[in-house]
């Protein structure tokens, strides 16, 4: 999924506070330096909801937000900092399911449009084909 600036900007005025985002770029061998990295993902940026930003903030409130921080918070709250020796907890399949809401709601808010859920009834032959047909364009 691309989404260029000019697409975000009213919906982020609007709706979303992009509150801070990362870009990771490399450099090819001719110097160039290019972008290697997705942007604007709920794994490379945090959104908060304009909608009660400002209250939130009046009040010392925790703001609503669109990211992967939660998933971050529940890790820790789970005794896993990704250190050393730390086995990563087991999610349930519940809250995995609450994590792929969130992440519906950030493409349904950025792309105002319903997501459309992907038949994964069989998802081998799902991969295989989206790799033979990359391949294919050479």
């Amino acid at each position: 999924m691309f989404v260029s600036l000019n697409t975000l900007r009213p919906l982020i005025s609007e709706a979303l506070i992009l509150v801070d985002t990362k870009y990771e770029f490399g450099k090819t061998k001719d110097g160039k330096i290019v972008l290697i990295d997705e942007i604007h993902t709920p794994d490379s940026s945090r959104y908060f909801y304009a909608d009660g930003y400002q209250e939130r903030q009046d009040t010392g409130e925790a703001q609503k937000q669109l990211s992967k921080e939660f998933v971050r918070q529940w890790l820790i709250a789970n005794d896993f900092q990704g250190l050393k020796g730390q086995t990563v907890p087991v999610m349930s399949d519940e809250y995995i399911e609450t994590v792929s809401e969130r992440y519906i709601e950030l493409y349904e808010k950025i792309m105002e449009e319903p997501f459309v859920k992907a038949d994964v009834s069989n998802i081998q032959e799902r991969i295989a084909d989206n790799i033979e047909a990359y391949l294919a364009q050479g």
